[in-house]
């Protein structure tokens, strides 16, 4: 029996599933050297999904001009990916950045940025399938024509200055409750691998191409060490102080320099870890939103619950500035302002009766005149 061809090439037999729990199908193609990374719109098969499908496979040129020529994207992102200010970005960065404007290399390369309009940036954004993506473009597109005008002249329109970006609902990678902390522990023992590598983003903060390097290398003498690849931060935690971490390590084999080698016997990458502990996480039986970074989030979350400051949670989660860390502050600070509210009130006062009336009952009217 033949295998049946796939009548959209490019596209996998599944769908992924985003960070919010969605299903979304992904075009992942090159044609003609231009590299094709795309969600698409719609169920399987439908007229939005064809639509989006053949726009990617079969863009239309918005401009006659040469992808080599000056002033067209093309150029821009060339001149842009040859900086040193690009360069001097971290790997974590750079990797998903050049991936977005290679996707809009490949949709409006040989487009001059002169000719594109708002209406051409609305339909990128729509072709994204979310708000936070499209949303990634808007920003992308805005750094290009920036970039034009500090480095190489450009004195034309800016047409996404002229494109509102999607409102959206989300704070981001979803935060881990207490209770799905408690239940990842009660479903991975104590000894097992996953519980390790939840023990020690939970304990130490680090994002996941942090946390699948570490080994007994980041131990230094009672504190446990790495360097955060994205920002360069160093980050030393005493391990007197994370006595979950602490167990969990005392238990990797002596003779075990990295700490998280799959079945295979070698080192996760990034990628891989990550899909692992979401596996892990599935067998927990969590939702389908909780992942590694949203457990660094609630790491971040419960320090800033027992009053830390930003710049305490800016040091742990190992960023360069406080602004990130002032989000969960100000998260707590709220929680803590309305719970310091409520205990004004003065209880003693409250009526203790069922119904709430206690001895301040209502009288039957009697209108005047009547006996």
């Amino acid at each position: 029996m033949s295998k049946r061809r796939n009548p959209f090439p490019g596209v996998g037999n599944q769908p992924t599933i985003d960070r919010h729990g969605c299903k979304r199908w992904r075009l992942r193609k090159t044609v003609k050297g231009r590299k094709i990374d795309v969600y698409l719109r719609g169920p399987y098969g439908s007229e939005a999904f064809r639509a989006d499908y053949d726009a990617a496979i079969n863009p239309p040129a918005l401009s006659p001009a040469s992808g080599t020529v000056t002033g067209t994207f093309d150029h821009v992102i060339t001149h842009y990916l040859s900086n040193t200010g690009f360069k001097s970005l971290s790997a974590s960065t750079r990797k998903p950045k050049r991936g977005r404007l290679d996707a809009i290399r490949a949709l409006i390369g040989a487009a001059r940025l002169a000719d594109l309009e708002p209406h051409h940036v609305e339909n990128l954004m729509d072709r994204k399938g979310g708000p936070e993506a499209a949303n990634r473009l808007h920003k992308e597109i805005g750094e290009l024509y920036r970039y034009a005008q500090k480095k190489l002249g450009y004195k034309g329109p800016h047409p996404a200055e002229q494109v509102e970006r999607r409102k959206t609902k989300t704070t981001g990678f979803h935060t881990w409750t207490a209770e799905e902390v408690e239940q990842f522990r009660a479903h991975h023992a104590s000894g097992t691998l996953a519980r390790l590598a939840f023990e020690v983003i939970l304990g130490t903060g680090a994002a996941r191409q942090d946390a699948c390097a570490m080994g007994r290398q980041n131990i230094k003498g009672p504190k446990i060490w790495y360097r955060r690849g994205k920002t360069g931060q160093d980050v030393s935690l005493p391990l007197c102080l994370l006595p979950e971490l602490r167990d969990e390590l005392l238990l990797v084999p002596a003779e075990q320099s990295q700490f998280f080698i799959h079945s295979k016997g070698k080192p996760f990458t990034v990628e891989s870890f990550g899909n692992w502990f979401r596996d892990q996480c599935v067998a927990a039986e969590l939702p389908e939103v909780c992942r590694a970074h949203g457990l660094r989030k609630y790491g971040a979350t419960r320090l800033a619950e027992r009053g830390a400051s930003e710049f305490q949670i800016m040091a742990f989660l190992a960023h360069k500035d406080p602004r990130e860390a002032r989000r969960y502050v100000q998260a707590a600070n709220r929680e803590k302002m309305v719970s310091d509210g409520l205990a004004l009130l003065d209880l003693n006062n409250l009526s203790n009766a069922p119904d709430g009336l206690d001895k301040f009952t209502l009288q039957p009217t009697v209108k005047k005149g009547k006996k």
